[in-house]
């Protein structure tokens, strides 16, 4: 497996030893690393209007713009993307769960702890991919459950909204059976992807698309 890897600390040293142990790693995994340096968080951010990658590894205390200002403004173009915080301090680990953060590591980074923890990234990568399959006109589509919004009931049909809608005649409960913890029922007519719900109320639920869905009593 092939995995990309951006790393952020404005501390060249810092930086070059969290590179080290990153390939270490790979190569204890047997994985095909592709590794980017960034010592800023601006450049890092450029870098990503023509580039993705699957893991991040950021410092918090920059200069300029701070790793979690970073990871707010990756996090809104890439829900998928595994982001772990370096940092000297425990005082930000509150700041990490609006950007769903994997983990907080804390300087100077301890091998073993780096290597448990890109591990569980790796494993919320694979489970992320893991796909619907949906025999939709005569045709396979295959729909990873990360871009899956929610299910909803009309009538005898189920409508999946994802990047795009998909409406097939089938019970909401076999789609039940074929999802993963992040996701939740809601009465009768719903089933909710946690990660896109932004707050709830007690009538509705709000994603983070902005859509509105009832919320039964």
């Amino acid at each position: 497996m092939a995995y990309r890897i951006a790393l952020c600390d404005d501390q060249p040293q810092a930086l070059s030893l969290l590179s080290a142990l990153a390939r270490e790693w790979g190569k204890a995994r047997g994985f095909a690393l592709q590794l980017a340096c960034f010592q800023g968080a601006e450049a890092l951010l450029f870098q990503l209007s023509d580039e993705s990658y699957d893991i991040l590894l950021l410092d918090i205390e920059m200069p300029v713009m701070d790793g979690v200002s970073l990871a707010r403004k990756v996090r809104r173009e890439d829900g998928n993307v595994q982001i772990i915080f370096v940092t000297g301090y425990s005082d930000y680990i509150a700041q990490g769960y609006e950007v769903e953060a994997l983990h907080y590591l804390m300087k100077p980074v301890d091998r073993e702890k780096l290597f448990s923890v890109l591990d569980r990234a790796v494993e919320k990568l694979r489970k992320n991919e893991r796909p619907l399959l949906l025999e939709l006109a005569g045709e396979t589509v295959r729909l990873p459950l990360r871009e899956l919004r929610y299910l909803e009931v009309r009538r005898n049909f189920v409508t999946l909204h994802a990047r795009e809608e998909y409406t097939v005649k089938k019970p909401l409960t076999e789609f039940e059976e074929r999802l993963d913890e992040r996701f939740f029922r809601t009465g009768r007519s719903f089933i909710v992807n946690l990660m896109y719900i932004q707050k709830i109320t007690r009538t509705d639920i709000f994603l983070t698309t902005g859509e509105v869905l009832p919320l039964p009593r």
